[in-house]
């Protein structure tokens, strides 16, 4: 079940519309099921229906007036509170609606139980699906009822009558999710023709920039070069950015002036002092990297399920918004056909990467840094780096939503899963060529007989199904190519099965492929280095084979034996 609440100024704004079937389609049969005394009067049962919603509101009102009399009025009087069930939910009685509305008004403060001064209200009906409970704010004793916090607790009661009830449970949030798009915007949109809201599109675009830049100076350049997008920077009398707010070109207020949203407006994390916090905890560039920066961003976020499992909370935390800076930067350096799907991704697991915890974020300046770097590179050629980064990232949205599960951050967990069938379904869409390319160069059958023993003796608990996945032609591969370059197979397996258990890994023949082949682009040891090592394990061998046994420890002397 979820809860709107809402003030207002007009009770008899607010009851005409609870009770209009005319322009609201979807009213059927508004009526009361519930109210502060249990008999107030229903215009829905009555056959003057104008006069009895009349009453309703001057009986509504009573407090209210006389509380204007004497100057103690709130401006917004009005207490509005709809309550939903989920669409899978049964259909409830009049009485379990009644009931429901009850124990809402007495959670909340407007009419505590056993309080006889308490506010007066009403519950009406006109869906199968929710109800809307109006209340005053103004006491029978003339005092302001105190309902600080009535989303909260309302909330917390619903989750206790959805378990007692048997109604599905609404995954309950901390407070840190973005602001949702209000009606208005909605309908604004459904008007214009878009599929997003502007405050989504700008959260999207915004959240990009972040990804992109290094520093807050290179953010705030990126929002002012893209297309359609407003920015007004705003600065303290030193000259120093103090903010920023942005607007969509072409969205406007009656007045014609374009609708601002600050950072804050658009996610909690969006703020100016936010991101600069993240910029600053960004590894600086230096020079051209000898290294690959897919490979150093998938290896980066192959570790994130162990800094999930050991780390402290602010560190793990810390990874999960690097992870999410991740998948905003991917559709940046992705084929253009699967960039909806990588998009989407981003916009689920956005909601994962904050929670009550605080980030440190200087604790995922490795993977922030490469990332930056992977964006100022050209788009790879192949699939081959972009489903290297996806395997890995599988994992890491896995464990993220492992880690949410833990403590209880259910929207985060919904999240997380979210942007895993997008993941996968990006996935599954970019692995197939390179995969395919690397199944058609499958070695001759006396290599990889050899290579399946080295599977065997390195994994015993997991070569049954990497030798039966459909990918491991492309193991294969990808093992013989690196043998000829001059590693050892056997070393690479093992150094991949130790990266990370492959006990979660539903194709780990993929998963061992891609991870070979990143660690085979590193350089290969050339033949003295291996002649060196090998002699110096002889060596060492035939020490431990010819040294005699160590000679008994000495015994200690006495005193006497010492003089002598």
């Amino acid at each position: 079940m979820i809860a709107k609440i809402s003030s207002g100024k007009s009770t008899t704004g607010l009851i005409r519309y609870l009770y209009d079937t005319k322009k609201a389609k979807d009213h059927t049969d508004p009526h009361l099921v519930a109210s502060w005394d249990g008999f107030a009067p229903d215009p829905g049962r009555t056959d003057d229906f104008a006069a009895t919603k009349k009453l309703l509101v001057a009986d509504l009102d009573l407090h209210v007036k006389q509380a204007e009399r004497l100057g103690r009025a709130p401006e917004q009087h009005v207490w509005h509170c709809s309550i939903r069930a989920a669409e899978t939910d049964r259909h409830l009685s009049d009485e379990e609606w009644a009931d429901i509305a009850r124990r809402v008004v007495a959670t909340t403060g407007i009419a505590p139980e056993g309080d006889p001064d308490g506010c007066r209200w009403v519950a009406v009906r006109h869906a199968p699906d929710h109800i809307h409970i109006a209340a005053t704010k103004v006491r029978s004793d003339l005092r302001t009822a105190r309902h600080w916090n009535d989303y909260l607790t309302a909330d917390r009661e619903l989750a206790a009558i959805e378990e007692e009830y048997d109604l599905h449970q609404v995954a309950r949030g901390d407070r840190t999710a973005a602001k949702r798009p209000t009606r208005a915007e909605q309908e604004k949109t459904k008007r214009a023709g878009q599929a997003r809201t502007a405050r989504e599109r700008l959260r999207t675009t915004v959240r990009t920039a972040v990804a992109a830049a290094a520093s807050t100076e290179e953010f705030i350049h990126l929002l002012e070069h893209t297309d359609g997008i407003l920015v007004d920077v705003k600065h303290f009398p030193s000259g120093d950015v103090r903010g920023y707010t942005v607007a969509l070109e072409g969205d406007v207020n009656t007045v014609q002036e374009p609708v601002w949203y600050s950072g804050s407006e658009l996610s909690p994390d969006l703020s100016f002092p936010k991101i600069r916090k993240r910029l600053d905890a960004t590894e600086p560039r230096q020079g051209p990297r000898k290294t690959n920066s897919w490979h150093q961003a998938t290896a980066a976020v192959e570790r994130i399920p162990h800094r999930l499992e050991h780390g402290e909370g602010t560190a793990a935390q810390a990874h999960l918004a690097a992870l999410g800076e991740a998948l905003d930067a991917l559709p940046l350096r992705a084929a253009q056909a699967i960039q909806p799907q990588l998009r989407q991704a981003a916009e689920a697991f956005e909601r994962a990467t904050r929670s009550r915890i605080q980030a440190e974020h200087r604790h995922a300046r490795a993977l922030r840094g490469a990332v930056r770097a992977m964006v100022r590179e050209p788009t790879p050629k192949d699939g081959t780096l972009l489903a290297m980064f996806l395997d890995a990232a599988i994992l890491a949205v896995t464990a993220a939503a492992r880690w949410h599960q833990l403590r209880h951050h259910d929207q985060q967990v919904v999240a997380a899963h979210q942007a895993l069938a997008h993941l996968q379904a990006a996935y599954e869409q970019t692995a197939i060529a390179p995969l395919t390319v690397l199944a058609q160069r499958r070695p001759p059958t006396q290599v990889v007989e050899r290579h399946m023993l080295l599977i065997r003796q390195t994994m015993p608990d997991h070569a049954e199904r990497v030798l039966e996945d459909p990918a491991f032609d492309a193991l294969a591969a990808v093992l013989a190519d690196s043998e000829k370059a001059g590693h050892d197979p056997k070393q690479l397996l093992q150094q991949a099965a130790d990266q990370r258990s492959l006990d979660d890994a539903r194709r780990p023949a993929r998963v061992l492929t891609w991870r070979v082949e990143r660690l085979r682009t590193r350089s290969a040891p050339s033949a003295r280095a291996r002649a060196a090592q090998a002699q110096s394990a002889a060596r060492r061998s035939s020490t431990l084979v010819q040294s005699p046994p160590a000679a008994p420890a000495a015994q200690p002397q006495s005193p006497q034996a010492r003089r002598r």
